[in-house]
């Protein structure tokens, strides 16, 4: 299906009966947008509540033998207030509320109860769109242990959607092999809207939010920062692994596998180009740096030992000490006698000794020490790889700061080089590293 687009809109973009116009304006001009997937509601004002949130505490509330009838109704109107307000005619979900108070009576479970936010909204969608209305759970499938199953999705998903014009498809959720609901992780309705694109094998996969696209850098750190024209796959992985949240980290895998590229475009500015994700590109960069992301509460395990290159197994050693407490590490640079292993400080919390001791019984190092109140921020693009001097840029930006680097780590594909700093320092690094990039570059 080449001439398909997959549209996904977030939970802002549908909040309420206002946004959905806007959304039916965007879809509608355009009959290659063909299928839709919706979120549930989100907030309307700043201290407004998510529908997502509201299910939750409704079903806590009737998993706790408690009254929920009140909460519920206030989910109720949220629906209620869209219909009406949207002036569809003969279209109710009374039938759906009764269906669902009453699964929540007999403990549906918590991922059914989030799920409903979605399937009620696009329901809603679907009847002022004119479209189909297709039920993810008969079609999105997850395996025995919890995982997103792609061959089954596959088998009975791109069948039913071939045999579809238009449809609308909620978003977040699944079904395990016995039937029950099976959510994904916050922001999963991404996921669902690769899962679609790939399915339908999409020209493009629209995601539609509050924002038009991703920027170089947190705008709650730096004012106004420079948007992001076009940004490589393998881009957008390393800054959402540090922490980049405007597309969920695993919505990238299906439309990646199948060469698919992805719009983050704004519900509320759909002129707006938006940032394009691709696989490839020749279109050449606009700075020598795409994008800079990172987070706080990091720890450091420091190993220092003479000689330690010329002892075979070392490292593994190391990493089975963490291994035996069930703990991953995100970085581990090394010289010829230290090696240091970078960790989530939440992670260690309460192992630090076992871990510690483990460590000391294996590799015998001459000094071992953990360093907390560490944050990590990762400069990454792909033109730093034909850019000379990028690394001393990094490093005068961070001295004039007066910001201390504690560790360095770049891979060898030159897409990113990684810093450590201390906490206190988070946020004047990430100033002087973009003031070193992009204002000056302007």
């Amino acid at each position: 299906m080449k001439e398909t687009k997959v549209v996904k809109f977030g939970g802002s973009s549908l909040a309420d009966a206002n946004q959905f116009r806007k959304v039916a304006d965007i879809i509608l001009a355009d009959p290659t947008r063909r299928f839709v997937v919706a979120s549930a509601p989100g907030k309307r004002l700043v201290e407004d509540i998510k529908v997502t949130d509201m299910l939750y505490n409704c079903y806590e509330l009737a998993s706790e033998g408690e009254k929920f009838e009140e909460q519920f109704n206030l989910i109720k109107e949220r629906y209620n207030g869209i219909i009406e307000g949207l002036g569809i005619q003969d279209f109710s979900l009374d039938e759906d509320f009764d269906i669902i108070k009453g699964a929540f009576s007999h403990m549906a479970g918590r991922d059914y109860a989030a799920s409903r936010g979605e399937f009620l909204n696009s329901k809603v969608l679907a009847k002022f769109l004119g479209f189909d209305f297709i039920d993810a759970a008969k079609y999105i499938f997850f395996n025995e242990r919890g995982e997103f199953d792609w061959n089954k999705t596959s088998e009975k998903l791109a069948p039913k959607l071939a045999k579809s014009e238009y449809a609308v498809i909620p978003g977040f959720y699944g079904s395990m092999p016995n039937g029950t609901i099976k959510t994904f992780s916050r922001g999963g309705s991404d996921v669902t809207g690769s899962i679609v694109a790939r399915a339908v094998d999409a020209m493009i996969y629209e995601n539609w939010t509050d924002v038009s696209g991703f920027l170089i850098c947190d705008p709650r750190i730096v004012n106004n920062p420079s948007p992001i024209n076009t940004i490589t796959y393998a881009e957008l992985r390393e800054l959402a692994y540090m922490g980049a949240t405007v597309l969920h980290e695993d919505a990238i895998f299906p439309v990646r596998a199948a060469g698919i590229p992805v719009n983050i475009k704004n519900t509320n500015c759909p002129q707006d180009r938006g940032t394009m994700i691709v696989s490839e590109t020749a279109e050449p960069c606009e700075h020598i740096i795409t994008g800079i992301a990172g987070k706080k509460g990091m720890s450091v395990i420091n190993i220092e030992k003479d000689k330690m290159n010329s002892e075979v197994g070392f490292g593994r050693n190391v990493l089975r000490a963490l291994e035996k407490s069930n703990v991953s590490f995100e970085h581990m640079p090394s010289g010829v006698d230290t090696m240091s292993v970078v960790i989530q400080t939440d992670a260690l919390a309460g192992k630090e000794t076992a871990i510690l001791d483990e460590i000391r019984s294996r590799v015998h190092p001459d000094q071992l020490f953990i360093e907390s109140n560490l944050a990590l921020i990762a400069v990454v693009g792909r033109g730093m790889k034909s850019a000379r001097g990028t690394a001393a840029i990094l490093f005068t930006a961070l001295a004039e700061a007066r910001v201390n680097i504690k560790m360095i780590d770049q891979g060898s594909s030159e897409l990113n080089i990684i810093i450590g700093v201390a906490e206190e320092d988070f946020e004047v690094a990430l100033r002087a590293i973009y003031n070193a990039f992009i204002k000056v570059k302007k």
